[in-house]
C-alpha cells in the first residue's frame, strides 16, 4: 500500500462514515435498527452496487467481526445499570442458555423438515439465528418505553447469549461427527464459567486500580477502561473460556463502579461502539452478493417465520416458567428477540471451516436478518402499546450526570454535577442537599455565569455544580446527590426510601 492508496481509502472511509452518521437520524425517526442502513451502504458500494467494489475475504470479515463485537459488547456492558438487571439476572441467564438450546433445536428441525437442509446445515442455521444481537437490542429498546424488567432481561440476554452460540456454531461446523449433546452442554457450561470468572476478576481489579491511580490526563481514563475490557476478552479466550462473556461482565463491573470521569468514559465507549457497528455492517454488506440471494429468499422467510412464531416464543415460555413473568411481558420478549450483525458474523464460521453449502447458509441468514428486522423493529413500539406495556410505565427522574476528577495530592475529589431537565433536584436549596461533612458545593454555573452559592441558593434545571469532597466521603456525597436528583429534598439519607 502506498500513501496514494491510503489517501483514497481515507477519503472513501470518511464519506461512508459521514453518510452512516447522518443515517442514524433517519433510523431513529423510523424505529428501524441502524444495521439495515449500514448494510445497505455496504451493498450499495459492493460488486452489485454503484461502485462495483469486490470483497470476498471471509476470514478477514470474521476476524474484524469478532473485534467489532468485542467493542459493541464492551459499550453495552458499560452502559448497563446493575440495579436494573440485578433482579432479572436469573431469568436472563436461563433464557440465554436453556432458552437458546430450545430455540436452536426447534429452528433446526424446521430447517431440516420444511426446507430440506441436511442436519448439519440445519443445526448451524438454528444456532446462528437463535442469538439476539446486542447492538440491535440496545439501539431499539433504549428508545422504547417499557417496564424495567422486560428491558433488563432482553439486554442481559443479548449480552450473555453470544458466548454459548459461538461455542455451538464452532462445534457444529467442525469436521467429523457432531459431539453428543451432553458433551456440548458440558463444554458450554465450562467455557461460560471460565469467562464469567475472568470477567469478574479483571473488572474488579481494573476498577480498584483506576479508583486509586490519578492519571495525568482525563482522556487516559476512557482508554484504560476500554483496554481493561478488551483485555478481559483476550484473557478469557486464551484461557479456553468465553471471551465474549468475559468482556461483557468486565465492562458491566467497570460501568457500575464509581470511576473517575465516568461520563467521559461512557461517551468515548459509545463513540467507539458506533464506529464498530458502522464498520462491521458495511463490511458484511460488502461480503454479500445480492444476485445470489434469489433462491434463498423463500427458505429464509420460512425458517424465520418458524423461528419468530414458534421457536422464540417456546424458548421464552419454557425459560421463564419458574419466574412468574406476565404473559404480556413474555409475548413482548418473544417478539423483541432482534437479530443483527451477530448472526451474520457467525454465519462466516462454517464458511471458514469449509462446511458444505456454507455460502447458502450465509445467504439464508442474511436474508432472514434483513427481512425480520424490517418486520420486528418498527412494530415493537406498537406491540408494546397494544399489550399495554408501552403506556403508563413510570419513568424515573432523569439521573444526574456526575463526573469525578481525583485530586490525589489534596486527597480529595472534584465532582462536576449536571442537573438535567427531569431531575427532582430542581427547586432544592443548597443547604437542603444535606451533603455529608467533608463535602460542599463550591460553585454553580447557570446560563454561562459562575457564582459561589449561598446555603439558600435554589438549584435549577440546567445548572452545573462543582462539589468538593474528601476521599472518605466521596461515595457518600455522590450517593446523596443522586438520591436528591431522583427523590427530591425529602429523599432519605444515602437513598431514596
Amino acid at each position: 500500500m502506498t500513501v496514494h492508496h491510503l489517501n483514497e481509502i481515507l477519503l472513501i472511509g470518511t464519506a461512508v462514515l459521514l453518510v452512516a452518521v447522518v443515517a442514524v437520524r433517519l433510523a431513529s425517526r423510523s424505529g428501524l435498527p441502524t444495521l439495515l442502513i449500514y448494510l445497505g451502504i455496504g451493498v450499495a458500494i459492493g460488486q452489485d452496487g454503484l461502485f462495483g467494489f469486490t470483497f470476498d475475504d471471509v476470514q478477514l470479515t470474521q476476524v474484524l467481526g469478532y473485534a467489532a463485537l468485542v467493542v459493541i459488547l464492551a459499550e453495552g456492558g458499560l452502559g448497563t445499570r446493575w440495579e436494573e438487571i440485578k433482579p432479572v439476572m436469573p431469568a436472563a441467564a436461563v433464557l440465554s442458555t436453556v432458552g437458546l438450546l430450545v430455540s436452536v433445536f426447534i429452528t433446526a428441525g424446521a430447517a431440516h423438515y420444511l426446507v430440506g437442509l441436511e442436519w448439519r446445515q440445519s443445526l448451524i442455521i438454528g444456532a446462528v439465528v437463535s442469538s439476539t444481537d446486542a447492538a440491535a437490542v440496545f439501539s431499539v429498546l433504549r428508545n422504547v418505553s417499557l417496564p424495567k424488567r422486560v428491558i433488563g432481561v432482553l439486554e442481559a440476554e443479548s449480552g450473555f447469549n453470544d458466548a454459548p452460540v459461538v461455542i455451538l456454531v464452532v462445534a457444529f461446523s467442525a469436521t467429523g461427527p457432531v459431539a453428543p449433546w451432553y458433551e456440548l452442554v458440558g463444554e458450554v457450561a465450562l467455557e461460560l464459567a471460565i469467562g464469567a470468572a475472568i470477567g469478574i476478576a479483571i473488572g474488579w481489579v481494573g476498577a480498584y486500580g483506576l479508583k486509586r491511580v490519578a492519571l495525568p490526563a482525563s482522556g487516559l481514563y476512557p482508554i484504560a477502561v476500554l483496554a481493561i475490557a478488551v483485555g478481559a476478552y483476550a484473557a478469557g479466550a486464551i484461557a479456553h473460556g468465553s471471551g465474549f462473556l468475559a468482556v461483557y461482565i468486565a465492562s458491566l463491573v467497570l460501568g457500575n463502579a464509581k470511576l473517575p470521569h465516568r461520563p467521559a468514559t461512557r461517551g468515548f465507549a459509545e463513540g467507539l461502539g458506533w464506529i464498530a457497528q458502522i464498520g462491521l455492517f458495511v463490511l458484511l454488506g460488502l461480503l454479500v452478493t445480492p444476485h445470489e440471494l434469489g433462491d434463498d429468499i423463500v427458505p429464509a422467510i420460512v425458517i424465520g417465520l418458524f423461528l419468530t412464531v414458534v421457536a422464540r416464543p417456546a424458548s421464552v415460555v419454557i425459560s421463564l416458567l419458574p419466574f412468574r413473568v406476565l404473559w404480556r411481558e413474555q409475548a413482548l420478549m418473544s417478539w423483541a428477540g432482534l437479530r443483527g450483525a451477530v448472526p451474520i458474523v457467525l454465519a462466516t464460521i462454517p464458511m471458514v471451516a469449509g462446511v458444505a453449502d456454507s455460502r447458502r447458509i450465509f445467504n439464508i441468514v442474511f436474508v432472514l436478518v434483513i427481512f425480520y428486522t424490517l418486520v420486528q423493529g418498527p412494530t415493537l413500539p406498537w406491540l408494546a402499546k397494544w399489550l399495554r406495556l408501552g403506556e403508563g410505565v413510570a419513568s424515573d427522574a432523569a439521573d444526574l450526570g456526575i463526573e469525578s476528577a481525583p485530586l490525589e495530592r489534596l486527597q480529595g475529589h472534584l465532582l462536576s454535577v449536571a442537573i438535567p431537565d427531569g431531575s427532582r433536584m430542581h427547586g432544592v436549596e443548597v443547604d437542603e442537599l444535606r451533603l455529608p461533612a467533608g463535602a460542599a458545593v463550591t460553585l454553580v454555573v447557570r446560563d454561562g455565569t459562575s457564582f459561589v452559592p449561598l446555603p439558600t441558593t435554589v438549584l435549577r434545571r440546567g445548572d452545573e455544580l462543582l462539589v468538593v469532597a474528601t476521599d472518605p466521603v466521596r461515595d457518600a456525597a455522590e450517593n446523596r446527590l443522586r438520591a436528591v436528583g431522583r427523590g427530591g429534598k425529602l429523599a432519605g439519607w444515602l437513598g431514596e426510601h
